[in-house]
C-alpha cells in the first residue's frame, strides 16, 4: 500500500508538471471535492455497518476514550511546536496535526481550506506518520505495553495498521485499536474545519 501511495504521488507530480494542461490542473479542486465527499461517505458507511462497534464500546467503558484523548493532546502539542519552529500560522500547524495519520482526507481538506502548499505538507506529514507507526508499533508493543502501541497509528488504527496491531498485541487490544481509529477518524474533519473557522 505504501509503495502504491508513493508511486501515485510521484506520478501525479510528474503528470502535473509535464503532461496535464494548466487549465485542467487549475480545476482539480472540483475532482478533489467530489473525491473527499465520497471518502467521508464511505467511512460513515463502514463505521455504521459494523454492528458490534457500539457493543464493544460499552464493554470497554469510558476509560477507552483516554487513548484517543491522549493521542489528540500529543498531536496538537506536536502541531503547535512545529508551527512555531517553522513559522507557520498556528491554525495550519494544528490543522495538519488534526489529520491523525489520515493523509488522503487531511491533504484534500487543507488544500481546499488553505492552499496546495499546506495540503501537501498535511499529506506528507500524515503519510510519514503511518510509515513511522508501521516501524514503531512492534517495538513499542514489545518494549512498553500493548495499549501504547496504538498511539503511533492514530486514525489508521482502525484500518491500515490494524492487522499489525492485531499481530503484535492481543484480541482485546485489537478491539480497542479499532474503536480508537473510529473516534479519531470521526474527529479529523471536525478538527480541521474548526481550526480554520476559529
Amino acid at each position: 500500500m505504501t509503495i502504491i501511495i508513493l508511486i501515485a504521488v510521484i506520478g501525479g507530480m510528474l503528470s502535473g508538471y509535464f503532461i496535464v494542461p494548466e487549465n485542467i490542473a487549475n480545476n482539480m479542486e472540483i475532482v478533489s471535492t467530489i473525491a473527499l465527499n465520497l471518502l467521508i461517505l464511505s467511512v460513515g458507511i463502514d463505521v455504521g455497518s459494523n454492528k458490534e462497534t457500539i457493543k464493544d464500546l460499552k464493554k470497554a467503558g469510558p476509560k477507552i476514550l483516554l487513548i484517543p484523548f491522549s493521542i489528540i493532546l500529543g498531536s496538537f502539542l506536536g502541531g503547535a511546536i512545529t508551527s512555531f519552529l517553522y513559522d507557520l500560522p498556528i491554525k495550519s500547524g494544528l490543522s495538519i496535526a488534526s489529520g491523525f495519520g489520515w493523509y488522503s482526507l487531511s491533504g484534500v481538506m487543507l488544500t481546499n481550506l488553505d492552499s496546495a502548499h499546506i495540503g501537501t505538507i498535511a499529506f506528507l506529514t500524515n503519510i510519514f506518520r503511518e510509515l513511522i507507526a508501521v516501524m514503531l508499533i512492534p517495538i513499542i508493543a514489545a518494549k512498553l505495553n500493548h495499549y501504547t502501541a496504538i498511539a503511533p497509528a492514530g486514525a489508521t488504527s482502525m484500518d491500515t495498521t490494524l492487522p499489525l496491531i492485531s499481530e503484535v498485541t492481543s484480541p482485546d487490544i485489537t478491539v480497542i485499536s479499532f474503536l480508537n481509529g473510529v473516534v479519531l477518524s470521526s474527529l479529523v474533519p471536525i478538527f480541521i474545519s474548526f481550526f480554520y473557522t476559529f
